[in-house]
């Protein structure tokens, strides 16, 4: 089989690899039929990463199951499933707490789409192996359209957990949304149909805003500080004096969700923070226990993620058109 390959700054290609073999009766094989880009495999192909190339990218996916082993019970082949980003067993301490991207049956922070906690492949891969079925793999929910929900292994159930849970603990809060990609116009979706009574989006591309006014969201090109604003923040851009202005517009005891990618270091108005009491949260997140809990939202037919789709392309054309500048590209297998 082929994996796409991260080889250097906006350069990716194919590379060949062994078929993926079911080691245990616990595993499965998928086939990968709608793949996109995570908002940090932007950064990661612009050179802005911390781990050295080459290594096979990729870690959001629909996927269609192709081989399962005999102790596998919630999927069977042909089953159309999401495939999230980080290994998990399930069954440890930290997996039954809901901690999937801390599970101990494995070594820590082991994901698709990057050589951390061990090389498992990534999902930009002909082929993936899942290792435990039954606790990785979610059926996709019939109606669903896996070009739109590619996304659901990770920004778009992250962009649930990001939101979702403070609307209900705290109906028609305000919401600010300082972000540079995909994860924040999911959330001005998700905020938007969960009773958000003011949303404001931030982001200097124009197209992005477009896209966030279609959410019901006002817009702004940039963020001055806006104190007392906002009872609910969204980081996504990666850059803390973005994240510092967030914290600095909300109301007091408000909550600020960073779901950036910090690759470089910064200062945050902690003073500030403590005189207005906010909670700050930034973590990579355990996105295996919010997928069920984002599709059942997605099946509502309340939310459009399908409208973040910049562009659905041809799985062969992933070599020549991951590395350019796309809101969300989606890959397509036809013949999957």
């Amino acid at each position: 089989m082929r994996e796409l390959t991260y080889t250097g700054r906006n350069t990716v290609e194919w590379r060949e690899a062994p078929d993926p073999k079911l080691q245990s009766d616990q595993e499965a094989i998928v086939v990968p039929v709608a793949a996109t880009s995570c908002d940090v495999d932007s950064m990661i192909l612009a050179g802005h990463g911390f781990i050295d190339p080459p290594f096979a990218l990729g870690h959001e996916c629909v996927g269609r199951v192709v081989e399962t082993g005999d102790a596998v019970t919630t999927v069977a082949p042909g089953d159309l499933v999401v495939v999230p980003w980080s290994i998990n067993c399930g069954t440890c301490d930290n997996c039954r707490a809901g901690l999937t991207a801390h599970c101990t049956a494995v070594p820590h922070m082991a994901m698709y789409g990057a050589p951390i906690g061990g090389s498992w492949g990534g999902l930009f891969s002909d082929l993936v192996r899942v290792p435990w079925a039954d606790a990785m793999l979610v059926p996709l929910p019939a109606g669903l359209d896996p070009v739109a929900m590619a996304s659901a292994s990770d920004n778009w159930s992250l962009s649930w957990r990001l939101v979702a849970p403070h609307l209900k603990n705290k109906p028609g809060a305000r919401v600010l949304v300082v972000a540079r990609g995909s994860i924040g116009l999911y959330v001005c979706d998700i905020a938007r149909a969960l009773g958000a009574s003011d949303i404001l989006y931030v982001d200097p591309d124009p197209e992005h805003r477009e896209i966030a006014r279609g959410y019901g969201a006002a817009t702004a090109e940039t963020l001055e500080p806006f104190p007392h604003g906002f009872d609910i923040a969204v980081e996504a851009t990666g850059r803390v004096d973005q994240l510092a202005l967030a914290v600095k517009s909300l109301a007091p005891e408000g909550i600020c969700e960073s779901a950036g990618n910090h690759f470089r270091p910064g200062e945050l108005p902690l003073l500030d923070m403590y005189l207005t009491g906010v909670t700050l949260r930034i973590a990579r997140d355990n996105v295996r226990n919010h997928i069920p809990d984002a599709l059942e939202l997605a099946a509502s037919g309340k939310v459009a993620p399908e409208r973040v789709v910049s562009h659905v392309l041809d799985w062969e054309q992933l070599p020549d058109a991951l590395p350019e500048k796309h809101l969300k590209p989606v890959f397509v297998r036809a013949d999957s």
